[in-house]
């Protein structure tokens, strides 16, 4: 949640702000951005969520102007580090309003994936 004053804070913005949430998964798409796709994407995401029945993975997602970090909350592991350079698209879902999603464009194979994660309160 960000303070009434979170422009002052430019310290927070370049060093990065925390957010602890749960990882529900990733599914790939087939455009960079747009609003349709995403919904269409967090909703493949959350359906395969469910239907597997296991918890969540507690996640601390860091994010800078460099990228975001991800992080295990348990053990610390990095999970990955994403460039800012290679995430095409940002959204909080309008369906399901606690979920937050990137698009970001894989390191290894280029692929263009959706990654899903589950707030604690809709106005994180």
């Amino acid at each position: 949640e960000l303070p009434e004053n979170w422009t002052d804070t430019r310290e927070t913005l370049l060093e990065g702000m925390l957010f602890s949430l749960k990882y529900m998964g990733m599914t790939l798409v087939e455009q960079p951005k747009g609003e349709e796709l995403s919904a269409a994407a967090v909703k493949r995401i959350v359906a395969t969520a469910k239907a597997s029945g296991k918890k969540l993975q507690k996640v601390t997602l860091k994010v800078s102007p460099r990228g975001i970090v991800l992080n295990d909350s348990r053990t610390n592991e990095l999970i990955e580090n994403v460039s800012i350079y290679r995430i095409s698209y940002c959204t909080a879902d309008k369906i399901h309003d606690k979920v937050f999603a990137y698009i970001a464009q894989n390191q290894l194979n280029e692929n263009l994936e959706c990654h899903a994660f589950l707030c604690t309160k809709r106005k994180m």
